[in-house]
């Protein structure tokens, strides 16, 4: 299974795909960058992201909101 349920524009040429996959059994987390080379028409994946098993989601989850927390506690957000 391979869904991408939120992308995003990190700049003209590139975006950032997040999404649910699986790989050899597992299923995992997708937060990846995804570039449009030079001469061609769709974009690809770089190296650029992360992968995690879905049973840390708790963890990210958490992880997210602490950084909105601190983003706005700085005035960033």
């Amino acid at each position: 299974m391979q869904k991408v349920v939120k992308s995003f524009e990190k700049n003209k040429f590139q975006e950032v795909r997040v999404g649910v996959s699986e790989y050899q059994g597992n299923d995992l987390i997708d937060i990846r960058v995804w570039t449009l080379p030079q001469g061609a028409e769709e974009k690809v994946p770089t190296a650029k992201g992360v992968s995690i098993n879905v049973k840390l989601f708790p963890e990210l989850k958490e992880a997210i909101l602490l950084l909105e927390k601190e983003l706005k506690d700085n005035n960033l957000l």
